[in-house]
């Protein structure tokens, strides 16, 4: 974390100081905002958090509920969230509250006893970190909202969620200055009933399944109901089920599946019971199951284990539906490209699934991260508005992946015991696809932010259109032993990282040419992009990492200026943009970076955008001059 520069701060360096917007913020939702936020649930906290680190942009999130969610419905947090978490800066504080998944076991009916069921195995969880340096983690949706909110709340912006208000329908006039109006109801207050009209530029629709912006722009689900129940409950019991505390799927021979999680705390667990296959005409009777019957089945599945529940403060039962809407904004198919897209859906709004691989909350946060960031860079005037035709092309090939993903792991789960061919399967399976739930199979294909995979050669370890994988290296200035990716933050900058030819800062080089294009050449996107009296780094973080171990890299007069930037009112240095390998893990053999040097570009969301060397500064000027703009206000 960096402070100080904008003068001494003695108080919580994470409360960002009041600007922009941020300051005299109205306590009252105004009649006409920037881009207004329906729902905040994961997509839409994570979009406020974003858009709040904008200060010359309204942005207000409105929400049906009176105040904070208390009782969250999901709770798998993946690696991929938890890097995530670490941009907005609350992932050490998570981190330490949260149930962290180290392993899985996997129980089957007892080949000596078959009315029993018995351990057969056990999978580590992302054994030795090699997915990911961050843990797979368990802990109650409330808690990601909370911290989200408290982002958005010490941003410069001071966002905060208006609750009691409920969407009620919106219509798109494109040739006003605010084309979206919205009209929103009053929930509970002196108030309750009442209607207010409210204008934006943009909105971003994250209410949900039966999300009222998907159908108020015409979009629809596209997918069927599987017509096989889960009970789910959220229990303090006792049992001499000796796994307990490790995350579980038990098959029993006869009584269904369970899929177990541990939760956060220490004594609370998470069951997925099975209900099994429901009548086509069952017409959602399912759904009025009661408590009682969900645990007298997990205790049959459970036998010769027993399961004596002595508190349930959330349960449900749901039928799995895997659905992904037609299209994510309210272009129609076929017109992109002819208007601005105006409304955005996220999160369920947009597809739903099983909840048992884990993935709708951390989905739904990529989701909203996504359209927040460009949506801060075309009204900052930093990029142009076909920035905004990406987000349905890009998240909507996501979320189908995701809902083919779990058709499969729903139907193993629900598959009886004695269907199986090998009684290992969905072990195997699970060990296959570790990558995918974890949330590192997104590939972002060419467009206009993401670049070609010509030059890939160069950076093995940074495949074009996935997301940044991180390792260790040692800061130049100090001698510490860091993360490179974790000095990102989610602060809408782009990410250029310059990976040093064998060249020490002090003799004449590839890298040392490039830099000093970058800093002074008339084509260089730092030149053309940032804004007059802006700091060098405010659009573009550009750091270096230097082949050499820590002791024999400098931080002096040698280091080009454009790694050496003045910043902040008083103009002083950032000494945290050089880097060293660390002796121990060199960066360049762990991330395949080519010895004659490479350059990395990263997108806001910490998504590879292109690999290039230091001689494509042509290519480098005609990738940004593709998507950003001059006039940046």
């Amino acid at each position: 974390m960096q402070f100080h520069h904008h003068g001494y701060v003695s108080s919580d360096p994470r409360i960002e100081e009041a600007s922009g917007t941020g300051i005299n913020r109205p306590e009252t939702l105004p009649d006409v905002v920037d881009v207004l936020i329906i729902g905040s649930g994961p997509a839409g906290v994570i979009a406020a958090a974003q858009l709040a680190k904008f200060p010359n942009i309204t942005t207000r999130i409105v929400e049906r509920r009176p105040g904070r969610l208390e009782i969250g419905q999901a709770d798998g947090i993946q690696a991929r969230s938890v890097e995530t978490f670490q941009a907005f800066g609350f992932a050490e504080r998570i981190i330490a509250e949260a149930f962290h998944l180290t392993e899985m076991a996997f129980w089957g009916p007892d080949s000596d006893n078959p009315s029993n069921i018995a351990r057969s195995s056990v999978a580590p969880d992302d054994p030795g970190g090699k997915i990911s340096e961050f843990p797979h983690l368990i802990v109650n949706q409330a808690r990601v909202l909370d911290y989200f909110a408290e982002c958005a709340r010490n941003a410069p912006t001071r966002l905060t969620p208006d609750y009691g208000l409920e969407f009620q329908t919106l219509t798109v006039d494109e040739g006003a200055e605010y084309p979206v109006t919205v009209t929103l109801r009053h929930v509970g207050g002196d108030k309750d009933g009442q209607e207010r009209t409210v204008k934006a530029k943009y909105v971003i629709g994250c209410d949900g399944a039966h999300s009222r912006v998907r159908k108020s722009i015409g979009r629809q689900h596209i997918g069927a109901v599987s017509y096989h129940a889960w009970g789910v409950m959220d229990v303090l019991a006792n049992t001499d089920f000796p796994d307990i505390r490790t995350k579980c799927a038990i098959q029993s021979s006869s009584g269904g599946s369970i899929l177990h999680i541990p939760r956060e705390g220490g004594y609370l667990f998470r069951m997925y019971v099975d209900l099994g296959e429901v009548a086509k005409d069952d017409n959602g009777q399912i759904r009025q199951t009661t408590l009682e019957t969900i645990i007298e089945k997990a205790n049959r599945i459970l036998h010769p284990y027993t399961l004596e529940v002595k508190d349930c403060p959330w349960h449900t039962v749901y039928e799995v539906g895997h659905r992904v809407t037609d299209k994510f904004d309210d272009v129609p198919p076929g017109e992109e490209g002819s208007r601005t897209p105006r409304v955005f859906i996220t999160g369920d709004a947009c597809h739903t699934h099983s909840a048992k691989a884990g993935q709708g909350m951390n989905v739904s946060m990529q989701d909203g991260w996504n359209i927040a960031w460009k949506l801060g860079h075309v009204l900052s005037g930093i990029a142009t508005e076909s920035l905004l035709d990406t987000y349905s092309s890009e998240r909507q090939v996501v979320a189908q992946n995701l809902i083919d993903f779990d058709r499969e792991w729903s139907s193993l789960m629900a598959k009886p015991a004695e269907e199986f061919d090998d009684p290992k399967e969905l072990a195997d399976f699970y060990v296959k696809t570790a990558e995918f739930p974890a949330g590192f199979m997104t590939e972002y294909q060419a467009s206009m932010i993401t670049g070609t995979t010509e030059k890939q050669g160069l950076a093995t370890g940074f495949p074009v259109g996935k997301r940044f994988k991180s390792a260790k290296v040692m800061r130049v200035c100090d001698g510490n032993k860091v993360h490179l990716g974790h000095h990102a933050t989610a602060d809408g900058r782009w990410r250029i990282y310059a990976f040093a030819d064998s060249a020490l800062p002090d003799a004449d080089s590839r890298l040392t040419a490039w830099a000093e294009w970058m800093l002074n050449s008339a084509d260089s996107p730092v030149v053309k992009y940032t804004p007059e009296g802006s700091d060098l780094d405010s659009l573009f973080d550009i750091k270096v990492v230097y082949q050499q171990p820590h002791g024999e890299v400098e931080f002096g007069p040698h280091v080009p200026a454009i790694f050496a930037p003045k910043v902040g009112p008083f103009q002083v240095t950032d000494y945290e943009k050089v880097y060293a390998v660390d002796p121990e893990a060199d960066f360049f053999e762990e991330r395949g970076i080519d010895r004659s040097g490479a350059v990395v570009v990263v997108r806001p969301d910490h998504y590879v955008s292109q690999v290039l060397s230091f001689e494509d500064v042509d290519e480098l000027a005609t990738f940004f001059d593709g998507n950003m703009r001059r006039s940046a206000r």
